[in-house]
């Protein structure tokens, strides 16, 4: 507000991703997307002559992901998530707390204030029995639960004091993936497809690589779409077998019946679709049709991890048991932002307990095993980006859903806490070597320069050209934001 009462805020409804109207937006997700999804399949792939499969940089005409220019320069052009499902103990990897050792066995004095903490009946104090030590010209902590990981210490901006609004798995993986607590909402990858479509026609602006355990609780609205079309949802991915199932055609099936098939197909959704208003549904299903007809010829090459050089498999832990899952995860995310996929999730964890990093049993056998299936290939990552020149426009997240509680639960293990714990950024216009905010002297809630998920996401669309007040899509009789009403840049992370 300004000094007379006025607000100066931008006014967020006059804005869409590539500067359309909401009128025009309207009309993208109703009646008029038809047309538009229509001239891509006939005019794109085959209906008239042209080859059966696009080039990387060559566009579909009106397609919803066509490549579209941020609202500002940006220096991050594509983004991985690193997700570690489960919850990640900030005192055990990167936020040191001696306090923490020296009150071992104690009662925890914030109890009282916190009446969510004292319902769930948190047990005493519970040192962490992991060493530390400081890393990189920057000198930031990070415990020996990550080896290889302290070499790139001077690339991360470790957030001390993220925090979401969930002590439960299913609303707080939500949350740190669609900034929304239930379901139904757009994920951030959604809403970057959206926003900036993707540079390369024949693969989605959206993969999504499971643990080999199984996926996250709540399961597809993490990586969906939500209120927007279906064709800014996630796609899976494999990375052993079949990356994508049922994409071979069947046996006796040429390309030309293929195409000939998706003619016949599109001509028929054209008469359907011209008695309905709000045919999104059913553009995206066509469009991943035409999308998979692509991916025919170029998916097979994308995920050829046997194409890499043997020194490259190796740095990513392809030959060893223990990390290769994991690794093989990693180095498939890294060809696809190299050949312009716009946003890769990558899990760490799947199933429930230990087959994640819920550690509620023992936090260091937990996290021994988790920590050295991740640790190998996120460092490899980051070096094989930096060494091909793809850091520096590639933004790296790493994130759990919340944290655990420096009290112990079991024994050896802990409980679930969203009130203070650690994220971390690399690459794409973020300033490395630093720690920016702080927990409690026991490493339970933030304190200092506290960075809400909401925060999180703001900074994570502001690196890649977005103001996040003015990324939005009309629903429900609202401009709808990633960030929702609240959230803000934080500056202090940027480059």
């Amino acid at each position: 507000m300004n000094g007379d009462g006025r607000d100066d805020r931008p006014a967020a409804r006059a804005f869409t991703p590539c500067g359309r109207t909401r009128r025009e937006l309207l009309w993208e997700a109703g009646g008029g997307f038809v047309g538009t999804a229509l001239t891509a399949l006939l005019a794109g792939d085959g209906f008239f002559p042209r080859s059966a499969a696009a080039s990387e940089t060559e566009t579909l005409p009106d397609s919803p992901l066509v490549p579209k220019v941020p609202r500002f320069p940006a220096k991050a052009k594509a983004c991985i998530v690193l997700f570690m499902y489960g919850g990640v103990s900030q005192v055990d990897t990167f936020d040191p707390k001696p306090a923490l050792s020296r009150y071992n066995g104690k009662p925890i004095p914030l109890l009282d204030s916190d009446p969510v903490l004292k319902a769930r009946n948190p047990g005493m104090l519970l040192g962490s029995s992991r060493k530390f030590a400081r890393c990189g010209q920057a000198g930031i902590e990070i415990s020996d639960l990550y080896p290889h990981l302290s070499h790139c210490m001077d690339d991360l901006a470790v957030i001390r004091s993220t925090h979401t609004d969930s002590f439960a798995h299913g609303s707080g993986l939500l949350q740190m993936n669609t900034g929304f607590v239930r379901q139904g909402y757009p994920s951030l990858g959604s809403w970057l497809a959206y926003g900036l479509g993707t540079d390369n026609q024949n693969l989605p602006a959206y993969v999504v690589l499971l643990d080999q355990r199984g996926g996250p609780i709540s399961g597809p609205p993490n990586w969906g779409s939500g209120f927007m079309p279906a064709t800014y949802q996630g796609t899976q991915f494999r990375t052993s077998g079949e990356a994508i199932l049922n994409l071979r055609p069947p046996q006796g099936i040429s390309t030309l019946q293929q195409r000939n098939q998706l003619d016949l197909l599109a001509r028929l959704n054209q008469a359907h679709g011209a008695a309905s208003t709000d045919n999104s549904h059913l553009m995206a299903r066509v469009a991943s049709y035409e999308l998979a007809f692509r991916m025919q010829a170029t998916a097979p090459e994308a995920v050829d991890l046997a194409s890499e050089p043997a020194e490259t498999r190796r740095l990513y832990g392809l030959d060893n048991p223990r990390t290769e899952l994991f690794g093989r995860r990693c180095l498939m995310a890294r060809r696809l932002v190299e050949r312009g996929v716009r946003f890769v999730q990558v899990y760490s964890g799947g199933g429930h307990l230990d087959e994640n990093w819920d550690a509620h049993g023992d936090v260091n056998k937990n996290h021994e095993l988790h920590c050295g299936e991740t640790d190998r290939p996120m460092a490899a990552l980051l070096t094989d980006l930096k060494r091909r020149g793809l850091l520096d426009e590639t933004l790296v997240v790493w994130t759990s859903e919340f944290g655990r509680t420096p009290t112990g639960q079991n024994g050896k293990g802990r409980d679930h806490s969203p009130r203070g714990f650690t994220a971390w950024l690399a690459g794409g216009g973020v300033k490395g070597g630093q720690t920016h905010g702080a927990t409690d002297d026991f490493g339970y809630a933030a304190v200092e320069n506290k960075v809400h998920v909401h925060d999180l996401h703001a900074t994570i669309l502001h690196l890649l050209g977005f103001d996040h007040r003015l990324l939005t899509y009309f629903h429900g009789g609202r401009d709808m934001r990633l960030t929702d009403v609240h959230g803000r840049v934080v500056q202090e992370l940027l480059g």
